[in-house]
């Protein structure tokens, strides 16, 4: 019974938020309206759902967030760094292939999405077989070790937490 009022808690509980922020004005009024919209939304919505991700650590979680928040924040200086002080025939852009281990539609998104929001990387494409992802990046003088990178940093923990 709860779980057909609730299919998601944790998207109730994100679009309340969502909505809060997004009016800019905590009221009763605000937070009755942002409360219906997060229970009305989930089950709206819950048959697009069919197999929900299953997360498996919440500190994992937890860990990748704050691994990501560093990266975006040390991403930025080098960002700056290359865009005021390097010359451009110094830059060294690539388009790297990242061969993907993971097999989830979810965590395939979670790293598509933590590429693209780190300064400096964006994940362009997905092949059909969804086996590798195309990557670009501003200064890769290896790209090897970018992906490795990516690899080693990124997918490895997704694969922890959603595998």
């Amino acid at each position: 019974m709860l779980r057909k009022i609730l299919p998601h808690p944790l998207l109730t509980l994100t679009l309340i938020v969502v909505w809060q922020m997004l009016v800019n004005k905590l009221t009763l009024g605000n937070l009755l309206l942002g409360t219906i919209l997060g229970l009305i939304i989930p089950v709206i919505t819950s048959p697009y759902w069919p197999n929900s991700p299953r997360l498996t650590s919440v500190p994992r979680i937890i860990g990748y967030v704050l691994l990501v928040i560093w990266d975006i924040i040390v991403a930025n200086v080098q960002v700056a760094y290359i865009v005021l002080f390097k010359a451009n025939a110094n830059i060294k852009p690539a388009w790297i292939s990242i061969p993907l281990d993971l097999r989830t539609p979810e965590a395939i998104t979670v790293l598509a999405g933590t590429i693209t929001m780190t300064p400096g990387t964006v994940s362009s494409d997905l092949s059909a077989d969804g086996r590798s992802l195309l990557v670009h990046c501003l200064d890769a003088p290896d790209p090897d070790a970018v992906r490795d990178d990516i690899k080693s940093r990124y997918e490895r923990r997704l694969k922890e937490i959603f595998e």
